[in-house]
């Protein structure tokens, strides 16, 4: 069973308050939205959730069956697509696919690779370069790599950004299977995405 705990997370930059005392605790077969407008401190807060961002005040813990978990430790359990998410475009969808893996200590699964190409709505463009595909397929690729070791906690900003409506119903049947029994953490603007949190968090801007 996976936690993860918030307490009183605070973000300023440059004097300016971001968010001020955000606490949360989410925990295996639950899933956190956070919401509000582009600008709001979102991607900030995933950022700081993923241990990518340091916060002015507070703390995120991660505990699995009640023991913490360092961010070295986390890093075989953790999945993230988002804007910072940068895929290599003078690679081919394998070669980044193997990039990622080897760096998360993995051998590369070829089938796993085939599997998560078509699910993904990408098979036949396994070994093409990067800078042949659409905004979209890139965003699909993102999930690719995301996905490569069926993470504990997959964390998603903007996950439909760029989709047509073909990779957005793609998108929403992967968060429905994470959310089961895993965590599930997403930001977004988008009302018709609101309904996949169990928990909400608003974020003013």
């Amino acid at each position: 069973m996976w936690r993860i705990v918030g307490e009183n997370i605070t973000q300023q930059f440059n004097r300016r308050t971001i968010f001020r005392n955000i606490s949360f605790e989410i925990k295996s077969g639950e899933s956190l939205v956070l919401i509000g407008p582009n600008g709001s401190g979102k991607t900030t807060l995933i950022r700081i959730i993923c241990h990518l961002l340091r916060p002015t005040a507070g703390k995120v813990t991660y505990l699995n069956e009640g023991k913490r978990i360092s961010f070295e430790e986390l890093q075989p359990h953790l999945g993230l697509v988002g804007p910072y998410l940068q895929l290599y475009n003078n690679l081919t969808a394998f070669e980044n696919y193997t990039f990622f893996s080897k760096i998360r200590g993995l051998p590369v699964d070829v089938e796993r690779f085939r599997d998560l190409m078509k699910r993904l709505g990408l098979a036949g463009r396994e070994m093409d370069e990067l800078r042949t595909y659409s905004s979209g397929m890139l965003q699909r690729m993102k999930y690719v790599c995301a996905l490569i070791h069926d993470p504990d906690v997959l964390i998603l900003d903007e996950p439909t950004s760029n989709l047509d409506e073909e990779g957005v119903q793609i998108v929403y049947r992967i968060i429905e299977e994470q959310k089961r029994d895993k965590i599930l953490i997403l930001a977004t603007n988008e009302p018709g995405e609101f309904r996949f949190g169990d928990k909400q968090i608003h974020i003013a801007a």
